[in-house]
């Protein structure tokens, strides 16, 4: 059998790399389905109006940017409240009430907290799409901190003064191609 046809009949499910024979968890290229037997759902992980939410957007028929434009937010940022990842101020409330239709009362009672960040799925990610925006920190985090120091000095990019817009591009040859821009306020290091 040539290396060409072993490489054919793969079992894509068997991990590709272990750390060391005392490790019993390997270290994957990529994050197997399987793994999700053993973490809880993403609605598991989202906050209770969550699926108010989505269930009135979709009835609605609206999209994150239609939303964003009634609540004069980016749709990044109005995806984020979907997901329970930003805070709804009392206007948003009250917009989103009169938009979906979902009484501002449910909202505010449900909405009116604090956000639980950072939650919303395991470490690695195992959702394809999510992977490889994990996987682009991977390969160029360093080369974006070596550059942003160049250019700042020594710092880093709010987290928390943000934002991000998600735009698509269709070249010449019809190639949809996604933009993503991420604007973090640079917060200098200081000196003790």
């Amino acid at each position: 059998m040539s290396d060409t046809s072993k490489i054919a009949t793969l079992d894509v499910s068997a991990p590709l790399l272990t750390a060391s024979a005392s490790v019993s968890r390997p270290l994957l290229f990529w994050p197997p389905r399987e793994r999700e037997r053993d973490e809880s759902t993403i609605v598991d992980r989202l906050p209770v109006y969550s699926k108010t939410l989505f269930d009135a957007k979709a009835t609605k028929q609206l999209s994150f940017e239609r939303i964003a434009q009634e609540l004069g937010r980016g749709e990044v940022a109005v995806a984020a409240l979907f997901y329970g990842q930003a805070q709804a101020s009392a206007e948003d409330i009250t917009r989103l009430s009169a938009l979906l239709g979902v009484e501002r009362a449910e909202l505010e009672k449900s909405m009116g907290g604090f956000p639980d960040r950072g939650r919303a799925g395991p470490m690695p990610p195992v959702e394809p799409l999510i992977y490889r925006l994990y996987e682009i920190v991977q390969n160029y985090g360093y080369a974006f901190k070596a550059v942003m120091n160049e250019k700042f000095g020594d710092g880093i990019m709010s987290a928390i003064a943000f934002s991000s817009k998600v735009e698509k591009e269709v070249d010449q040859d019809g190639v949809a191609w996604v933009n993503i821009t991420l604007r973090g306020k640079w917060l200098p290091f200081t000196r003790f």
